[in-house]
């Protein structure tokens, strides 16, 4: 989901994946080295294009394939996914060039951010699509273990282990069995702000810590700026502001824990972190609109409210792909109006969370395996990187076809991780806790929001719907 970059975990053997791989401490590393090459990008860039338009945002992958892919005359497929706006637009550059090599035609269906509800009903009545993008992994092993979806074939698998470390690789595996392909990763530790906001508080310096950015909001406040703009209507961006917190607070080994349910949302940990974040959610006069209002608010027009209108916000936490909104929806220009700094430590380091999603066959057919197979190309990658807007895991790709320094920089970072991510906590647990509107998590995290007074009720809510998700309640 774009929802939902980067979450990690230890890369398990070649032909043992395991369905939640264990972190290891080069998270740390990452975090650092993420805050370095954003310091030293944003004040190198002057636009959103980093000065190279000549040779980006073609969509053809500089007219030379890498990958061969057969001819589908007269195939129609279906690929269902999240992805909407600008979003959309940038991914169905990726299906035009598709459907030229291959002479297939290829529909796109919006799944809605119900993803596993909308295509489990699909499959159960016979008609799923030719291919989806999953964004929970552990909606992947659901699907897995229920027999919906379909093995990675030769090509596929070999475009897969060309150009893709084994920590993604076993993300997209069940059991030894490699069924999905993270084409599309996402740096989920980053706050974008308003650079001309900033200035006009006086602020010169981006915040570091926990108590940085909270002093940060206030001055914002107080120079008649709203502070921080947060997408509540849409509960998956508040479980992202909860699993930076936590990552950063508890620690990797609690993260785990956590993330498989192996100790309780009661736990003191969990109450720490949701002390913590009310300390921003409890200002109300910090937040866009008060908590009533982010309440209210969806995921995309936390971005415009930051970066467009007569008074816009200061601030907006989400991943990468934020730059997609910022390019498609307002007129900042990403290194100058818009900029970014990684998610503040609120223990000893910055957190370092990813995501992504992968795109796995519903059907069988050699249509759905040669689109897997593109996906899985540098090609692909390379087209969907020149839109902007974009973060992908391969580590073969032509890093100079991302559209801005910031991105190409923060994609960087990414691969200098190799294996050690942390990923989405949210997005490893089952989709009725995880992953799904109105419910669970992010129903219980939309409820705290309303009321960060009570921790101990949010904690609560919170393990009874994991326990009941996890087959425990």
């Amino acid at each position: 989901m774009m929802r939902s970059m980067l979450r990690t975990r230890n890369a398990t053997t070649e032909h043992h994946p395991s369905p939640t791989p264990r972190p290891r401490p080069a998270a740390r590393a990452l975090a650092a080295l993420t805050a370095g090459l954003l310091a030293v990008t944003l004040s190198a860039c002057g636009g959103d294009d980093g000065g190279n338009d000549g040779d980006q945002g073609t969509g053809d992958a500089g007219g030379r394939p890498t990958v061969q892919l057969p001819r589908l005359d007269g195939q129609e497929l279906e690929v269902a996914a999240v992805f909407t706006g600008p979003e959309l637009d940038n991914f169905q550059k990726v299906l035009d060039e598709f459907e030229k090599r291959t002479g297939a035609t290829v529909t796109f269906v919006p799944t809605g951010n119900n993803t596993s509800t909308f295509l489990g009903t699909k499959i159960e009545g016979g008609k799923p699509p030719d291919v989806a993008f999953l964004p929970q992994v552990g909606v992947l092993h659901q699907f897995a273990e229920k027999g919906w979806i379909k093995p990675l074939g030769s090509e596929a698998l070999a475009q897969l282990d060309k150009n893709f470390s084994d920590g993604w690789k076993d993300l997209g595996a069940y059991e030894g069995k490699r069924y999905g392909v993270y084409a599309k990763a996402a740096n989920k530790s980053l706050v974008w702000y308003n650079s001309a906001a900033f200035e006009a508080a006086g602020i010169t310096e981006e915040p570091k810590s926990w108590d940085e950015f909270l002093r940060t909001a206030r001055t914002l406040s107080d120079a008649g700026s709203p502070a921080v703009s947060i997408g509540g209507a849409d509960g998956w961006t508040l479980t992202d502001w909860f699993e930076n917190v936590y990552l950063s607070q508890a620690g990797p080994e609690k993260y785990d824990q956590l993330a498989k349910h192996e100790i309780k949302w009661t736990d003191p940990s969990v109450e720490e972190a949701l002390t913590t974040l009310a300390e921003l959610w409890g200002e109300d006069e910090l937040i866009a609109g008060g908590a009533s209002g982010a309440l209210q608010t969806e995921y995309p027009k936390s971005i415009t409210q930051t970066f467009s209108g007569d008074t816009p916000a200061g601030m907006v936490f989400e991943g990468d792909f934020v730059a997609v909104t910022i390019n498609g929806d307002t007129d900042a220009k990403i290194g100058t109006d818009a900029k970014v700094f990684p998610f503040p430590a609120v223990g000893d380091d910055s957190p370092v969370v990813t995501g992504g999603d992968a795109a796995v066959a519903l059907k069988d057919g050699k249509g759905a395996q040669a689109l897997l197979t593109f996906l899985a190309s540098t090609d692909a990658a390379e087209i969907w990187a020149a839109q902007g807007g974009f973060l992908s895991p391969n580590k073969e790709m032509d890093q100079g076809t991302y559209k801005d320094d910031v991105t190409r920089e923060i994609a960087k970072a990414l691969l200098a991780a190799g294996d050690d991510f942390r990923f989405d906590m949210s997005d490893q647990a089952p989709a009725a806790f995880g992953g799904t509107q109105g419910v669970g998590e992010w129903k219980d995290l939309q409820d705290f929001l309303k009321n960060p007074d009570d921790v101990a009720g949010a904690q609560k809510k919170l393990e009874t719907s994991a326990a009941k998700a996890y087959g425990k309640g």
